[in-house]
């Protein structure tokens, strides 16, 4: 829809929606955004304490709020396993799935799984959390995926060979590739369902530039420099999150769309339909980076 925005999303009363990383940032004004349309959200955040705080402040904006805390670690694949089989034993439905959570440029560590965690936290957790849940999605109607990319896909590359800087480690090349590789599994994804025969659709967004917590690793004197001038290339958690919440709900969505701002420089401004670079759309590349991901954490998708 052109001119898109959540005045035009009718009550979510009836839905059912999991946001990762629904504490902060991005999750928690994506969280706030669905709460005020009535749609039950499950808050999937690593520390249950934060998330408890986010919920008792989205509460007082929005009192009627239905919210429920579901811990979640997406750089532990045994925190994902675990709960993947709490949602499923408590929940009958999932309309929507964000996959939104995710770290960026932080020092290198390697996880309990020996990934690397920029690749763990905002890919392959991701990966294996949207195959476990991918049953329940079956079985409700309209079901969408959204994966969270980047502007930072356009400067990454898929490094088979260093897929986990096992060689090498680039904190900004790290990052670039896992937000590539969210994309690249939104479009894999989709193009697996089709073939598949399920109605579920899988698309992308990105939220342009936006002065988050995300960024808390940038180096401070650089953050300092920067300061004066971020106002005018970036725009605020509650506009840089129109693009998911687009991806979420929009009516038109069809699967392997992807959306962001449509501004100057694809950074801020309303939010629509956007075009990767082209790498991002090679399909062989995608194929082979869900084949190796199924190895890698030890989850085979099951159509």
């Amino acid at each position: 829809m052109k001119n898109w925005s959540m005045n035009n999303v009718e009550s979510l009363s009836d839905k059912t929606i999991v946001v990762t990383g629904a504490n902060a940032g991005l999750g928690y004004e994506t969280t706030l955004a669905l709460a005020k349309k009535e749609a039950k959200v499950v808050m999937a955040c690593r520390n249950a304490s934060k998330a408890e705080k986010a919920k008792q402040e989205i509460l007082k904006k929005a009192p009627k709020a239905k919210l429920e805390i579901m811990t979640l670690d997406l750089s532990s694949l045994k925190s994902v396993r675990a709960f993947a089989n709490n949602f499923l034993k408590t929940h009958k439905r999932l309309d929507v799935l964000v996959n939104n959570a995710g770290v960026m440029i932080p020092p290198y560590s390697a996880t309990e799984d020996n990934l690397e965690l920029q690749m763990a936290a905002n890919y392959f957790g991701h990966f294996v959390l949207t195959g476990l849940l991918l049953d329940v999605l079956n079985n409700t109607a309209g079901a969408r995926i959204v994966m969270l990319s980047s502007k930072a896909h356009e400067s990454g590359n898929i490094d088979f060979d260093n897929l986990n800087s096992e060689k090498s480690y680039s904190k900004m090349g790290a990052y670039s590739q896992s937000k590539l590789a969210c994309l690249m599994h939104a479009q894999e994804l989709n193009r697996r369902l089709l073939v598949a025969g399920s109605k579920i659709i899988a698309v992308a967004a990105h939220p342009g530039a936006s002065n988050t917590d995300l960024a808390r690793h940038t180096p401070k004197a650089l953050y300092y420099i920067l300061y004066p001038i971020i106002p005018l290339f970036t725009h605020k958690p509650e506009n840089a999150v129109l693009p998911q919440l687009m991806a979420a709900l929009d009516t038109d969505v069809q699967g392997g769309d992807y959306f962001g701002p449509t501004g100057f420089g694809d950074m801020k401004g309303k939010p629509g339909k956007v075009t990767a670079k082209p790498h991002a759309y090679i399909e062989s590349v995608a194929k082979k980076l869900f084949d190796v991901s199924e190895k890698l954490t030890a989850f085979s998708y099951k159509f």
